[in-house]
């Protein structure tokens, strides 16, 4: 009786911390946390989601619900925030994007690895339950097929970022298979939103384009004509990041990270699909250090395993993304 009334007693405080578990989003301010922040707190409720970044968000995410200044390389203050708001689930969206850490390779290598250790190590250490982590199309190479790119390719990055990406996927997938460590990912394509300003990664002319279009009615593209790579409306975006999380243990059949695909083009495709609504926009080629970065990626992704293991599908073609761009950034420029 001693043991059944102690075992009931574990099996309710058990329930009493589920029911007060939170997300933690660490890197709640950047391109993809901050409308993954406005998601999760509308699906789950405020209170059960915790927003965190090393500086301080907008006044509008600051209000919305529970923020916390993090360092995401600080293993303490992360474990801190962890216990004091009964986290069971992290989305680790904090990292250095591919251009601005071609300049700062080994600021770029201190946050994006280490902030991952951080997290997972805490997973395997029972106090947290699930993680997201992001991976990129930035982990294929020059040797990788480029048209359709495979789940299972050759990967060869020739970029800190790429470089990065690549070693957490091996990371993730060893600590699902050593420590059961639950640990989910998805490889981003190039992510357009209007809502946040372009983060400093090599597909941003996506969206810097739509800016320049309604505030200069021309664009100098960093990236040369012909250059095609697979793109994404945040909405997809998130929206897969939230499904992928949400799919049962065992249909995660991929445990370094999913391809993930929405639409490819190149810029002179943007450039006609926004001439369907400002027929006097204009566009020349400049191209930078960007370009060669931009030349080791691939041209489409083949995402068929996501399709199958969890359902994944997107929505938006660019005709569909370049009209909510437009309509949506056209009163900051009018």
């Amino acid at each position: 009786m001693i043991k059944f009334a102690l075992s009931l007693s574990r099996k309710r405080n058990l329930n009493n911390i589920h029911m007060k578990s939170r997300i933690l989003i660490i890197g709640a301010c950047g391109q993809i946390g901050t409308e993954l922040t406005t998601a999760l707190r509308s699906r789950f409720g405020a209170d059960k989601v915790v927003a965190s970044d090393i500086r301080e968000g907008d006044e509008g995410m600051m209000n919305a619900g529970h923020f916390e200044i993090l360092d995401a390389t600080d293993y303490a203050a992360v474990e801190d925030v962890i216990f004091r708001y009964k986290v069971d689930t992290v989305y680790l969206m904090a990292a250095m994007l591919s251009a601005i850490a071609e300049r700062f390779p080994a600021k770029a290598w201190d946050l994006n690895m280490n902030s991952l250790f951080h997290v997972l190590n805490l997973a395997k250490d029972g106090k947290i339950k699930k993680v997201f982590w992001p991976s990129s199309i930035a982990v294929f190479g020059k040797t990788t097929p480029n048209e359709n790119t495979p789940q299972m390719t050759v990967m060869e990055p020739s970029t800190v970022y790429g470089i990065s990406k690549q070693t957490g996927e091996r990371w993730c997938e060893y600590y699902y298979n050593k420590y059961g460590v639950d640990v989910r990912s998805i490889r981003y394509p190039g992510l357009i939103s209007y809502t946040t300003e372009p983060g400093g990664g090599t597909t941003d002319y996506a969206v810097d384009i739509y800016h320049r279009a309604l505030k200069h009615g021309h664009y100098r593209c960093f990236l040369k004509e012909g250059t095609t790579l697979p793109m994404m409306y945040m909405d997809d975006a998130i929206r897969a990041t939230i499904g992928i999380m949400d799919v049962d243990l065992e249909d995660i059949k991929i445990r370094s990270s999913y391809n993930l695909a929405g639409v490819s083009y190149a810029p002179e495709e943007v450039t006609m699909s926004i001439q369907k609504h400002l027929p006097d926009f204009s566009i020349t080629y400049e191209p930078d250090f960007r370009q060669e970065i931009a030349d080791t990626w691939p041209k489409s992704i083949d995402d068929s395993q996501a399709r199958k293991d969890w359902g994944w599908a997107h929505k938006f073609d660019l005709d569909a993304i370049t009209k909510i761009m437009i309509e949506n950034l056209r009163p900051r420029y009018t």
